[in-house]
């Protein structure tokens, strides 16, 4: 499991430029590659398909934004309000070519500020919903609606299920650059009805560590089944299963 790349939507007006102060030096060192490969794997076909648009809601540091530039030959748009990860996404976008970042355009709003209105057939949710507040998660869905045109299709990477039983530590990868090795571990543990996730970076120098730092995040669980509810609510019929169970396929119903 990977940080995740947005920070709630809620309230408009709502300054997020601190968000992921921490963790946005270390993302893409540490845990981009790893979530590239299964960006490609999970979206590409679907990416491939679009012919209107595509909205990257949460686009971070830019996986899926870039990825869709890539594999498809239509508009993109990358919501991302969190001005920390906004800028390692926009210097991957300076070293892209004119023809890839004509076709790109960023938004630095939470979806439902951004003014979107039937630009896409395609909108993709990755690694965001897990740390959206119930609240703000059912809000969300009727501003991704309204972004698609009528039987536009959303693809939302799903929360965990449930509340972990148990502490877990997940290590990330350990990554050198010139005499320095950057590394770091994720440690969860429920938290009365959410999951809190701790991310703790470090930075050594032969053996000796330079620095360390942490950043915590919140992740409300909720099932395959609570999901398909809300998106219903929220004008959306769900399509069949995947064969990765971990993204929810619906499709918008609302003209």
């Amino acid at each position: 499991m990977t940080v995740v790349t947005s920070p709630p939507v809620d309230s408009p007006g709502r300054d997020h430029q601190d968000a992921y102060a921490v963790s946005a030096e270390f993302y893409d060192l540490l845990q981009a590659e790893r979530d590239e490969a299964r960006v490609r794997s999970l979206y590409r076909d679907d990416v491939g398909r679009a012919r209107v648009g595509v909205v990257d809601v949460g686009a971070g540091t830019g996986c899926v934004t870039l990825m869709s530039l890539l594999e498809s030959r239509v508009p993109v748009h990358a919501v991302e309000p969190a001005r920390c990860m906004r800028t390692p996404l926009m210097t991957r976008l300076a070293s892209l070519s004119a023809e890839l970042t004509t076709r790109v355009t960023v938004h630095p709003y939470a979806l439902d500020e951004a003014g979107l209105h039937g630009v896409a057939d395609v909108a993709v949710c990755h690694n965001t919903v897990a740390c959206l507040h119930p609240a703000a998660r059912r809000a969300l869905w009727p501003a991704v609606a309204e972004a698609l045109v009528p039987t536009g299709v959303l693809l939302v990477q799903l929360p965990p299920a449930r509340l972990p039983r148990h502490e877990t530590t997940h290590a990330l990868p350990i990554r050198t650059v010139g005499r320095h090795e950057y590394g770091g571990r994720m440690v969860t543990s429920a938290d009365v009805d959410r999951i809190r996730a701790r991310f703790e970076y470090w930075v050594r120098d032969d053996g000796r560590v330079l620095r360390r730092h942490d950043e915590t995040f919140w992740m409300w669980p909720a099932t395959r089944t609570e999901m398909i509810a809300e998106l219903e609510r929220g004008g959306f019929i769900p399509l069949p299963e995947r064969s990765d169970p971990s993204v929810l396929a619906v499709r918008r119903t609302r003209p």
